[in-house]
């Protein structure tokens, strides 16, 4: 396996003697840069380190299945040896695995606008149609830039800052180059098939799922599954903002996690 991702480490600016390790992991079609806007908070209780996805940003595309698992072996690789992992959309569902499967590695949890299945079926109504992601997938292999375009247009949806977010994130998609389109068509093939609900309750750390009041691809309603699926875990719902929170209300963002960080003695 190559150990080759991009990832940086930014030492914590806050007055802390030793502080916690905190793990960011971005979204589909994203990078790390992703998460400029909530760094600067972020660096105040931690040391933080961001990587980039295979494929994806600054990562070169390794060889090898390219699925959920292949992606939690490359981070674990280059994560510290134990962290808060903060995961946004994809990137949440990375980092419930790791917390279900290397409960030692892994501190406490952040799920961001993200949730164990992101397609609806008959027991699991709070997810988006899978056609939509369908037909995502169809056109992506006809013209990846255009459907990553689209794609995060629609994470942008319902937003009150919509125009400001849809203008941040065409600066950012391609700000280290066009994603590699194995990265893209592999990365919406584990949206379409993984499924964790089953095992959510074996998370042992204090977990948190922060939502986007008008996401328009990880319903609110989720909220309400989680708590029943993970009773222990801890749900926040930000108000005016879509699929990304941290982008379009980064005060919002931070407060919400800043309040689940001091609760569970985290940072």
């Amino acid at each position: 396996m190559s150990l080759s991702l991009y990832y940086d480490t930014f030492r914590c600016t806050g007055d802390i003697e030793r502080p916690p390790e905190l793990l960011l992991v971005h979204g589909w079609g994203m990078h790390s840069l992703v998460w400029d806007p909530v760094m600067p908070a972020l660096l105040q209780r931690f040391q933080v380190t961001v990587v980039d996805l295979p494929g994806l940003g600054r990562s070169p595309m390794p060889g090898g299945d390219y699925d959920l698992d292949y992606l939690l072996r490359h981070i674990l690789a280059i994560a510290p040896a134990q962290a808060v992992w903060m995961g946004w959309s994809l990137g949440a569902m990375v980092a419930m695995k790791a917390a279900i499967d290397y409960p030692g590695r892994v501190t406490g949890l952040v799920s961001v606008a993200s949730t164990p299945r992101f397609v609806s079926d008959d027991q699991w109504l709070v997810a988006v149609n899978p056609e939509i992601l369908t037909a995502f997938y169809q056109v992506l292999l006809e013209d990846a830039e255009g459907t990553l375009i689209r794609f995060l247009s629609l994470q942008c949806k319902g937003s009150d800052t919509i125009k400001a977010d849809i203008r941040r994130l065409k600066e950012l998609v391609t700000f280290h180059g066009i994603p590699a389109k194995k990265a893209l068509r592999c990365g919406l093939e584990i949206l379409q098939q993984v499924d964790l609900r089953n095992e959510l309750n074996q998370i042992q750390c204090p977990a948190l799922y922060l939502f986007g009041e008008h996401d328009h691809l990880v319903p609110v309603g989720v909220s309400a599954a989680i708590t029943k699926l993970q009773p222990e875990a801890d749900t926040a719902i930000i108000k005016g903002v879509s699929h990304i929170p941290f982008l379009s209300a980064p005060d919002l963002f931070v407060a919400a996690c800043s309040e689940f960080f001091s609760a569970r003695n985290l940072g």
